[in-house]
């Protein structure tokens, strides 16, 4: 039996997709693996709608790296703020995010582009072109790839509709959010704590399910898995991104190298951090009692 959302506002923000979304899901293939197939290519169409921003964005850093010219008056950067920009306010006039998902995702805009700011002073990366709207050494575009983070997990949550199990209590999560992002900071002064923080975050999270419905029944996965394909997967972008001269490590200077894998232990903590902002406004819920995958209730 299909979920309600427990926000009304969610509701209204998902028409311009729950119409496409209800056809998809009302059809029935044979049974078999003829329905597997089909789950699998809805899984991958919704997750392609989660992550329309990003999309967006990673599709414009590599147009503008191989077409836009060299002696334009505006600068490519500038470019690129102003086009992320006009992609943000598009996704809310057309109710493809929720207001709250933007208050969000403008959090996670100013959370990263602080962070650009100190990391570009301390030589962790460098923008290599000119650009007008900046602060700093840092392109105001930068904080739009933070965004692009928050908006996928945002659209995902919503999308399919997360339920969690043996979920921590919350207070915990933020205290551990804050330490991993002042960590980002303070390892270029003070000892490196990024393995305590790993040790404590899989402490926290060791029994915790993620549960989402594709399309007709419930699935679960590992959150800390779940987690780790999404770092994976931001991994991947940021090569592109990279490829593309949106920024460049110091291995790169001298021309493109591969991200090395160590930025995966970095992605991973940093989207620690953008999921529990974004469950600040989705909440964290149980899966609903009568799914054929929610566990026994725990004694006591």
């Amino acid at each position: 039996m299909p979920r309600t959302s427990p926000d009304p506002e969610i509701s209204a923000a998902a028409t311009r997709f729950a119409g496409i979304r209800a056809r998809l899901e009302t059809y029935s293939p044979p049974r078999g693996w003829p329905s597997w197939i089909y789950e699998f290519l809805l899984f991958g169409f919704k997750q392609a709608w989660a992550c329309l921003f990003g999309g967006l964005m990673l599709a414009l850093l590599m147009a503008t790296h191989l077409l836009y010219p060299g002696d334009a008056v505006l600068p490519r950067y500038d470019f690129l703020t102003l086009a992320a920009l006009a992609i943000q306010v598009a996704m809310l006039v057309f109710r493809l995010e929720t207001l709250n998902e933007a208050k969000v995702i403008l959090v996670f805009h100013v959370v990263g582009t602080i962070m650009e700011v100190f990391k570009t002073y301390a030589g962790s990366w460098e923008y290599p072109e000119a650009s007008y709207l900046r602060i700093g050494n840092v392109p105001l575009f930068s904080g739009f790839m933070y965004a692009a983070v928050g908006s996928y997990i945002a659209r995902v949550w919503r999308i399919f509709d997360f339920r969690f199990t043996a979920y921590p209590p919350a207070w915990t999560t933020c205290v551990l959010a804050a330490a991993i992002y002042v960590n980002f900071f303070a390892h270029h002064y003070l000892i490196d704590v990024r393995l305590g923080l790993f040790a404590i975050l899989g402490a926290l999270h060791l029994r915790t399910r993620i549960y989402f419905r594709v399309w007709r029944n419930d699935r679960w996965m590992p959150l800390l898995l779940g987690w780790f394909l999404v770092a994976v997967f931001i991994w991947l972008a940021e090569n592109i991104a990279t490829f593309a001269r949106a920024w460049t490590y110091p291995d790169q200077a001298d021309g493109w190298a591969m991200v090395s894998y160590g930025k995966l232990g970095a992605w991973y903590l940093l989207m620690y951090i953008s999921f529990v902002l974004v469950a600040a406004v989705h909440r964290v819920h149980r899966p609903s009692a009568n799914s054929p995958l929610a566990p026994e209730p725990e004694a006591g």
